[in-house]
């Protein structure tokens, strides 16, 4: 029968195998135990068995132990850790459970793991356990000091904050050192939004521990902030005063509103716009204060001559 070429290029694959150094597991029959890989060349073992060469062993699974969920290797029982190559049981001392994954152990709520074992927690006046149960929280009105739980004092004027173990001033109060002092609000200002100091009003700048008046210049306005100035639209910022923008003729205000540029066909020159002018065969550029030979054309000695291909 005559070979087709698929057949014929198997054939030449398998005998090229040991030239290329690829492994046994490509040859086409599989050993026992073991199964050919789907959509791949090679072999795999079965179930419940592992590679060992070319060859396909059983798995030794140890007392205590089953077949992973793979089926290539073991996985040790719940209440059981894995050893060497055994499953021993988890030792769990006094007060203390299994965990989840059931290969160690936790001190159940009101212990903590001390070295190998557990230990009581020690739970002081006015304290109570916290979320993991193995450590303790003082109450609210109390703060931790050393291993116990003091009272807080709180002074006048102030109340305890929402982690209830430390204390803040009432609005319109500054701490002061362990008290708490009224906040003295100068003329023109108001107590600011943590009601622990003040901020001056609109119109106004803070210096020291007044509220002076902002200066506005001539030709100027109060700005967002309302702590400071800045000029008119058509006048420019000069020291502390602002000064008109002297728009010459050809010209115009730039949107900034504190400067000038001319008008299309014109550029400046000192403090005028001038017109310039385009020679033939060009055209006034985007900038507007220059021009560009026409296409075809390439400037030469001040002039746009033919390009000459």
């Amino acid at each position: 029968m005559e070979m087709t070429k698929t057949s014929l290029s198997f054939v030449i694959l398998l005998s090229m195998t040991p030239l290329l150094g690829w492994s046994q597991d490509i040859a086409p029959t599989p050993p026992t135990n073991a199964h050919a890989k789907r959509g791949y060349l090679g072999w795999e073992c079965d179930r419940g068995y592992e590679r060992v060469g070319a060859t396909c062993a059983a798995i030794e699974i140890p007392a205590h132990a089953f077949l992973s969920p793979l089926g290539d290797g073991w996985r040790c029982a719940h209440g059981y850790r894995e050893l060497g190559d055994q499953c021993a049981p988890v030792d769990v001392p006094a007060d203390a459970r299994l965990s989840a994954n059931g290969h160690d152990w936790t001190c159940t709520r009101g212990f903590q793991k001390i070295g190998e074992s557990c230990v009581a927690v020690t739970l002081p006046a006015n304290a109570f356990l916290d979320y993991s149960g193995d450590r303790f929280e003082c109450e609210r009105g109390y703060r931790l000091v050393d291993s116990g739980c003091a009272l807080v004092v709180v002074p006048e004027h102030a109340f305890i904050d929402s982690s209830g173990n430390r204390w803040v001033c009432d609005r319109g109060y500054e701490k002061s050192g362990e008290s708490c002092r009224m906040v003295d609000i100068p003329d023109n200002a108001f107590l600011n939004s943590r009601g622990d100091g003040w901020k001056c009003g609109r119109g106004f700048v803070a210096r020291g521990d007044t509220c002076l008046p902002v200066v506005i210049p001539r030709g100027a306005h109060l700005r967002g902030s309302g702590t400071d100035w800045e000029c008119d639209h058509g006048f420019r910022r000069d020291g502390a005063a602002c000064v008109a923008v002297v728009v010459p003729l050809n010209g115009f205000l730039k949107y900034s509103g504190d400067d000038w540029d001319c008008h299309r066909g014109f550029r400046k020159d000192a403090l005028s716009c001038v017109a310039f002018s385009v020679p033939d065969n060009a055209h006034i550029n985007y900038s507007g204060n220059a021009w560009d030979c026409d296409s075809g054309f390439r400037l030469s000695q001040g002039a746009c001559n033919a390009s000459v291909n």
